[in-house]
């Protein structure tokens, strides 16, 4: 079986695949065109996908109907339309677990960045205006005994909830389809509506998977909403948020900082104004940027390639109900 990658991943997954006996294929240049994407993925088994910049939908299957098996470099899969790879039966895997602690440094690391300003500062030192002592000037937050409030506390907002409670005593509210008693167990986490989610926190940190319906649900409505010291955090889907919202809070003062890992449109425009505010830091998507983490995605995504090609169930799989029927 032949499989196509879109783009080098660490070589670890690559001589797995190999080693299993897959043929593997990569292209010379990172930037497909869509048509390009389209005849590779038409002459391969499987895909490994790195990025989110090509939408497997409904059009997809239909052009591509040998397509096997989907292994993502990825946790999230709102690229991918999970109906209709079930009903094709089409197994969709994921790199959850691996990449939690990772992502969850990311939101640690902004909110920290956002609450003393330090993105702000480091433009000044830079610049060479580093200034006289101005006791007034942009002075931050700190945020010992604060609340967190966390949208989606699974694996990796659980990492977050740990590191703030365990580095600044900060109290944990979170609001979830589910309880999650393991953090209202070890963290004293308190399960709390959407309302008093955003009414409370002090920091509000997004990590849970998207969802089409979700898209911009934090809007003007919902900033409106939050406490003028509050801290937004985004390491999730740049969807989650709508981005002129978020700046318009952030410039009239309703709101005292933001910190995105994940924009919206993604990449930032290198002109939007959000850049341009002292009480905000923004990264371009590095949540996983680790060997550690890198590595272990690749690893993963392999494996879970190597599984479908064995005929045993993928260890990683964003769709598991397609194998009910075997279980």
């Amino acid at each position: 079986m032949k499989v196509f990658i879109n783009k080098r991943i660490p070589e670890i997954g690559i001589n797995m695949l190999k080693e299993s006996g897959l043929e593997v294929f990569i292209p010379d240049h990172d930037n497909l065109s869509r048509e390009e994407w389209i005849s590779y993925c038409k002459s391969h088994d499987m895909i490994l996908s790195v990025g989110t910049e090509f939408k497997y939908d409904k059009d997809f299957f239909n052009e591509c109907p040998d397509v096997k098996a989907i292994a993502l470099y990825s946790v999230g899969f709102d690229h991918v339309d999970i109906q209709e790879a079930n009903s094709r039966k089409i197994p969709v895997g994921n790199t959850p677990d691996v990449l939690s602690k990772a992502t969850s440094d990311v939101a640690f690391l902004l909110m920290q960045s956002v609450a003393r300003r330090a993105s702000y500062n480091f433009e000044k030192v830079k610049s060479g205006n580093w200034g006289d002592f101005d006791p007034l000037h942009a002075l931050g937050q700190e945020l010992y005994g604060k609340t967190l409030g966390i949208f989606g506390l699974g694996r990796i907002g659980f990492e977050m909830a740990k590191k703030s409670k365990t580095a600044f005593d900060m109290e944990i509210i979170y609001h979830n389809r589910h309880r999650n008693e393991d953090a209202e167990k070890e963290l004293g986490a308190k399960y709390v509506s959407f309302e008093e989610l955003i009414s409370t926190s002090d920091v509000l940190s997004i990590h849970a998977n998207y969802k089409p319906e979700q898209k911009e649900l934090f809007n003007a409505s919902v900033f409106e909403k939050m406490k003028e010291n509050a801290i937004f955090i985004n390491t999730a889907r740049g969807g989650f948020h709508n981005q002129k919202d978020l700046y318009d809070a952030l410039a009239e003062h309703k709101i005292w900082g933001a910190g995105l890992d994940v924009t919206n449109p993604e990449p930032i425009y290198k002109d939007d104004p959000i850049l341009e505010l002292s009480n905000v830091c923004v990264l371009p998507h590095i949540g996983s940027a680790t060997l550690e983490a890198r590595n272990g995605m690749a690893k993963i995504a392999a494996e879970n390639l190597i599984a479908f090609l064995k005929g045993v169930r993928m260890p990683a799989c964003a769709n598991p109900e397609i194998y009910s029927d075997n279980s």
